[in-house]
């Protein structure tokens, strides 16, 4: 994988973020070392189920936007830059391939849990914690990405901000990461809420990296590409229904309220 992302870069002389097709590549190769680094933080085997399960599903998507045969296109003027390349593309794809990370591990968490729903303490912490960091990682860098997105905008067409839809989809991914890390500070969810707040998170990412393109409107059009609704929908349907898997555990797993405060009631 990081073989075929380096061939790229040497090739065109230009950073693997170009198309929808190198920036598939790219994020399943940062998912895949991301799935190293938590093997090795962690171990139990996590890491490198998460490692083998996202590079498998980006090559696929990356095979299925490859069936023109010609993934050397030649650039559009607007992203004719070398820097904005190398700044913003680069950041907001990291942003974007963490939270996808962020939300395969949450529904590997889910699926775990249903097909086991005594799973050991120690691995649904480790969920927990690794899916916490990566969520930390990904607000990062897709704010980082999206303010880097607004000085190049401001730079090409003489404004910061514009609402175009590509725009609000980097927003909504901000905003949707901010909503999910200060549910888990107030305490509104607890490991099975966060875990489904994570997985509603690659429908807003999915829909922020391919669905915009396909509106054919705003000055992003250009990334329009055939036959990717269909499978975008099939997406969100599966996610939707892992969502609500881990919604109807939280339910059955809830600790009614009475219960609770017996729990923390001082002892007389």
């Amino acid at each position: 994988h990081l073989l075929a992302v380096g061939a790229r870069v040497y090739i065109s002389g230009r950073p693997p973020v170009t198309t929808l097709y190198s920036s598939a590549v790219f994020i399943g190769c940062g998912a895949v070392l991301a799935g190293l680094v938590l093997e090795l933080v962690f171990g139990l085997g996590i890491g490198n189920a998460l490692a083998g399960l996202s590079g498998f599903l980006t090559l696929l998507i990356a095979h299925y936007l490859s069936v023109d045969g010609d993934t050397f296109t030649v650039l559009v003027a607007v992203l004719d830059t070398q820097f904005w390349l190398s700044t913003h593309v680069v950041t907001v794809t990291l942003g974007y391939a963490a939270t996808f990370v962020a939300g395969l591990l949450a529904v590997m968490y889910i699926l775990a849990s249903t097909v086991r729903p005594d799973l050991p303490a120690e691995i649904r912490k480790v969920f927990y914690q690794a899916t916490y960091g990566i969520v930390c990682f990904a607000i990062f860098f897709s704010f980082v990405g999206t303010v880097l997105g607004g000085l190049w905008a401001d730079d090409s067409w003489g404004r910061f901000w514009g609402w175009d839809p590509k725009e609000n989809g980097a927003l909504m991914i901000v905003l949707w990461n901010a909503l999910i890390l200060h549910a888990r500070w107030g305490g509104l969810v607890r490991e099975r809420g966060f875990a489904v707040l994570c997985v509603i998170g690659n429908i807003v990412t999915g829909w922020s990296w391919f669905g915009v393109n396909e509106l054919g409107v705003g000055k992003h059009s250009y990334g329009f590409t055939e036959g990717v609704m269909m499978w975008l929908l099939i997406f969100v349907i599966s996610q939707m229904a892992v969502s609500a898997l881990g919604i109807i555990q939280s339910w059955l797993h809830r600790v009614p309220k009475s219960e609770v405060a017996r729990q923390i009631a001082p002892v007389a």
